[in-house]
């Protein structure tokens, strides 16, 4: 009985504490000498709000962007409070996609290294956290080749792996969007667009709990779109949903096309609820199971679309194969004699591709389908320069010269908008 009593006791004081869980307010248009308690006197900055609100507080943020403290171009939550973004300056409405709340830092804060744009670190087993309504755009952080590698009509030319800068003051970073060095409980990450990013676009170490990414799209970043890894290893760890989200142009580590270019993996000691996501036209695969112990994960995948992902659909490791698939070959049969599956029901290949039209850019679509990176190889035994290392007693040598079409170039953040409501039922929905 008095266990029971205790129990109840802690269950009111947790209803209390949410109770009086407080409500801030940022904006552009605000000062951080303000309450930041009401849309009428906002705070200037997250930070700022991350810095005064408390556990299980709620942090409302306006239109603008948001580049942390002294402008260093990332932002650490430090604490389990949540942030909601895409509102009017007023507060009075709330749309995402009209109401563009960014965290889009410049080539010049590359200086100031965090990384992640947004850098979870916070305990609290029992805690609630929501990061909602948020564009991730590292596009104009990044460094890029003036000529190389740029197809006609697309922006920018390949994206430049450091140190190379272009003509930029900094090189690009190897820096995730956003990065959970350390969190736990429930997180949701929904309505969110990540584009342009230099690192897997969303990097979760998650202690324990649930982790829900909703309705979100990943479009042109580099190596996976979405990674969520169990910090402890302990079976079932973590419960991964990702769902309702549409990834696509997703790169690989290297201009050489050689490994990675995911929209999303499984990883162990997570049970990974994969379903109703667009996964398109990524350089390796839509999904990727082919990381850790097959028998120490579970894996949902359900009532997804795919299309022209360029190995293939999945990847998933029967040993000591590594196994490439496709919907449209009838090919996920296979898939149901794999140590991790635990369903598969569902998935389709889009059978109408006009549903992208006018909707990804034509350009950047064109010069994607058409990547391709070559070596040339030359040796002149006779050239001045083999002739004087022969003189000298050193082998002669020959040269490659390599070329690649396309590799992570910009994709225009105003353009990714137009992924939200490609297909019902399927991928980023139009928020309601």
């Amino acid at each position: 009985m008095k266990s029971i009593k205790i129990l109840a006791a802690v269950a009111a004081f947790c209803l209390v504490s949410q109770s009086f869980a407080t409500d801030w307010y940022v904006s552009p248009s605000g000062k951080n000498k303000n309450e930041g308690k009401s849309p009428s006197a906002p705070l200037k900055n997250i930070w700022k709000a991350i810095e005064l609100a408390s556990n299980g507080d709620v942090i409302r943020v306006a239109a603008g962007n948001y580049n942390g403290q002294m402008k260093q171009g990332w932002i650490k939550l430090d604490k389990p409070v949540s942030i909601i973004g895409g509102y009017s300056d007023d507060f009075s409405s709330r749309d995402v996609v009209k109401n563009k709340t960014l965290f889009q830092p410049t080539n010049e804060m590359n200086g100031t290294k965090g990384q992640g744009i947004l850098h979870l670190n916070y305990k609290g087993a029992n805690s609630k956290v929501v990061i909602d309504g948020f564009i991730f755009d590292q596009g104009e952080a990044n460094s890029y080749h003036p000529v190389e590698g740029k197809p006609e009509g697309v922006e920018t030319g390949m994206w430049l792996e450091p140190p190379s800068k272009g003509n930029t003051t900094f090189p690009s970073l190897n820096n995730y969007s956003l990065y959970g060095e350390n969190s736990e409980g429930d997180l949701t990450i929904q309505n969110c667009v990540f584009v342009n990013a230099g690192n897997i676009a969303l990097n979760l170490n998650h202690v324990a709990g649930k982790v829900k990414v909703l309705n979100n799209i990943f479009i042109a970043n580099r190596i996976v779109g979405a990674n969520v890894q169990a910090k402890q290893n302990k079976v079932d760890a973590v419960d991964y949903e990702f769902a309702y989200n549409t990834v696509m142009f997703t790169w690989t580590r290297t201009k050489l096309f050689e490994d990675m270019g995911y929209s999303v993996r499984a990883n162990t000691n997570c049970i990974t609820r994969i379903h109703n996501n667009i996964l398109a036209l990524n350089m390796m695969a839509g999904f990727d199971n082919t990381k850790g112990d097959p028998k120490s994960k579970k894996v949902y995948l359900d009532k997804n679309a795919f299309i022209l992902n360029k190995k293939g659909d999945v990847t998933v490791t029967v040993s000591p194969n590594i196994l490439w698939l496709n919907v449209a070959d009838g090919a996920f049969e296979d898939l149901e004699d794999a140590p991790s599956i635990q369903s598969l029901n569902g998935n389709i290949s889009i059978s109408d591709p006009s549903i992208f039209k006018g909707k990804i850019n034509q350009a950047y679509l064109e010069g994607f389908l058409n990547a391709t990176y070559t070596e040339q190889a030359s040796y002149n035994e006779n050239s001045p320069a083999n002739l004087f290392r022969a003189a000298m007693g050193l082998n002669k040598q020959g040269s490659i010269k390599s070329k690649v079409s396309m590799f992570m170039n910009k994709y225009p953040m105003e353009e990714a908008l137009n992924l939200f409501g490609l297909m019902e039922g399927y991928g980023a929905q139009k928020q309601k």
